[in-house]
């Protein structure tokens, strides 16, 4: 598979270390817009840059009928514009908030709780996230899509970073060194707490997700999510 980088910190590193292992060749590394003339000859393009370069990598991607994966959170108000240019091109894509098979099994497991909790009004939800002092946005894309699933089963019609009112789910966000990524959510009653938990011991979790969703992805056509490509 000939992949392109878009993007080169810790998460595209990762996944080229990762990426060369299994065989497959880097076609492009994209660090600017510059950069993105390098794309010819890509499979599929894999999309951990920042949120204010992802929406023109995307579309020089599209552009040229590379399909993407991206990773990149922070750019989702431009989300549904970059969904119709794929539309309008023809072209391949999956975002994903989070990659790592066992976080989409826990966006499974939040979702069935959410729905056996949604009857039960004395326990009050609350979502906390923990990430590398290096994460640009907060909170981040994978509490915001917890919070999203659990909306759509209950009682609860926004969420809020830190302090929220009666009908919103709060997202703490906490920045500490060396933190891959911690998820909690807690159903918190006054005799008792319900909690579950994602922690990532590294970053090879999200680049192998990433890579396979690029596998599954690259001679597709069409909109994806994880939940596609593993067959939840």
């Amino acid at each position: 598979m000939n992949i392109a980088l878009l993007g080169y910190g810790k998460m595209g590193k990762t996944i080229e270390k990762l990426a060369l292992e299994k065989g497959d060749t880097i076609v492009a590394i994209v660090t600017s817009s510059k950069d993105l003339s390098k794309l010819k000859g890509a499979d599929v393009a894999i999309d951990f840059s920042v949120p204010d370069a992802a929406v023109t990598n995307i579309t020089a991607c599209f552009e040229q009928g590379i399909p993407v994966v991206s990773g990149t959170t922070g750019w989702l108000d431009h989300y549904d514009k970059v969904l119709n240019l794929c539309q309008s091109r023809n072209g391949s894509f999956i975002y994903a908030s989070n990659f790592s098979i066992g976080v989409n099994l826990f966006f499974e497991l939040n979702k069935k709780l959410a729905k056996m909790m949604a009857k039960y009004g004395n326990y009050n939800v609350s979502i906390e996230e923990i990430h590398h002092i290096q994460k640009l946005d907060a909170p981040s894309g994978t509490a915001i899509s917890l919070a999203k699933d659990i909306i759509e089963q209950t009682k609860y019609t926004n969420w809020k970073l830190d302090s929220a009112s009666e009908n919103e789910i709060a997202i703490k966000a906490l920045r500490e060194e060396e933190v891959k990524g911690t998820h909690t959510v807690s159903y918190t009653s006054p005799i008792d707490t319900i909690s579950i938990k994602h922690e990532a011991h590294n970053r090879e979790g999200f680049a192998m997700g990433a890579l396979l969703a690029a596998a599954w992805l690259k001679d597709k056509k069409g909109i994806y999510s994880m939940k596609d490509v593993l067959s939840l």
